[in-house]
């Protein structure tokens, strides 16, 4: 791999200029040959969102149930419990400061961002071979099947099938579904511009941004906080030791490409060997605090740009359902938003269209700070985790005793 490749966000950015000058300058038939590309793009997407549930969702609970029994349960429950706390946190901070700038006259200025777009040229009649709600029931009674069946030394050929499938399903969205992300996003963004709200939309995401990356920062503190609490650590020191492993995901955008930076963070926070070299790698696939803050947040503001319900009733299920989905996250570059896409019909955003090209523009081009506050926030559950270790080691030495 050369080292002048450019990255991701970049090719967003670019993705996101492109559209807008084509929107703005281009006639209306080339217009409609990048809308067109985009539609192509958008269909596969839906035909391959519900292998990526299936693949992913299946192989990540049937790992999830194995291994350290009590020690696994408890650190599963806290890295689900403080996603949720993180997803409601950004729910409530969003309902708070984005009515300041996105008002009833701005959401009535952009309405509906798909309503004065251009059609495709022509469109392929592809349908998803199961529906969202199909394959998450599949993958749920799959995955609990094969762990089930692992627990008494079987099913290890179903295990085995469901891991090279989520490996097809990963090499489908690193090859084709996020190199090609910059098309969808350019005639997505070539659209908008076309219909003319392309400047209120972008007046909304800088100030979004403002508030969704310090965001992740008070989260940290308070996640290190709670844990120095809890394990009688100094929090501050614990957040210092931190700094390089959230450096590392910033320039990598991996939580995975991450681990080995971060047990060694882990080590200097004084974690022990067994703790950090087991819940660092699973919380890097299960506990994803950050991506949760920046979806929900971005979902608000789609929502409100819209005039539509953002109500705690209408997003709780979604928070409660992302906590789940998101496990679901590749190490690839924007695996969470990828993986939150089925469920946003639950806050009635359609999986593919122009809302969700929105959603997916605004996470990526901020997915490193997400990913970033993501790993950062799993040795503070180290922390916790190390700490109750040690007190049931004790426990049980003094009954032996």
């Amino acid at each position: 791999m050369g080292k002048n490749k450019i990255g991701l966000v970049p090719k967003l950015i670019m993705g996101i200029i492109a559209g807008i000058l084509i929107g703005s300058f281009a006639p209306e038939f080339f217009v409609k040959i990048i809308v067109t590309a985009s539609s192509l793009f958008s269909a596969f997407l839906k035909f391959v969102i519900p292998f990526i549930i299936i693949g992913f969702v299946t192989a990540g609970i049937a790992d999830l149930a194995t291994g350290a029994g009590k020690l696994l349960g408890v650190t599963t429950a806290i890295a689900y419990g403080s996603t949720i706390v993180a997803g409601t946190l950004a729910f409530i901070v969003a309902s708070i400061i984005f009515p300041s700038f996105i008002d009833p006259s701005v959401a009535s200025q952009i309405g509906n961002p798909e309503a004065g777009m251009l059609s495709p040229i022509f469109k392929i009649p592809l349908e998803p071979m199961v529906d969202v709600t199909a394959a998450i029931v599949f993958a749920f009674t799959l995955g609990l099947g094969i762990s089930a069946l692992r627990n008494h030394n079987k099913g290890e050929i179903l295990y085995g099938l469901f891991q090279e499938f989520q490996e097809i399903i990963t090499k489908v969205l690193s090859t084709i579904i996020i190199p090609l992300l910059p098309i969808y996003i350019a005639g997505t963004f070539a659209n908008i511009t076309y219909a003319g709200q392309v400047w209120n939309i972008l007046n909304i995401f800088w100030r979004v941004y403002l508030v969704v990356i310090p965001l992740h920062i008070i989260y940290l503190i308070i996640q290190f906080t709670t844990a120095g609490a809890i394990s009688g650590k100094n929090p501050f020191k614990m957040l210092k030791n931190q700094i390089p492993a959230y450096l590392t995901a910033i320039g990598t955008q991996s939580s995975a490409a991450t681990i080995p930076v971060n047990v060694e963070c882990a080590k200097n926070n004084g974690i022990s060997k067994e703790i950090r070299e087991f819940c660092v790698p699973l919380c890097a696939t299960i506990h994803l605090s950050g991506s949760i803050i920046s979806v929900t947040s971005f979902a608000v503001a789609v929502l409100m740009m819209n005039g539509m319900d953002h109500g705690f009733s209408t997003m709780l299920p979604f928070i409660l359902m992302l906590g789940i989905a998101m496990v679901a996250a590749p190490g690839a570059p924007g695996g969470a938003i990828m993986s939150a896409l089925p469920f946003l019909p639950m806050i009635s955003i359609p999986s593919d269209g122009g809302l969700a090209s929105l959603m997916i523009a605004l996470y990526l081009t901020q997915d490193s700070f997400g990913t970033a506050a993501n790993v950062s926030g799993d040795n503070a559950i180290a922390a916790i985790v190390d700490y109750l270790n040690k007190k049931w080691n004790k426990k049980s030495a003094n009954k032996a005793v």
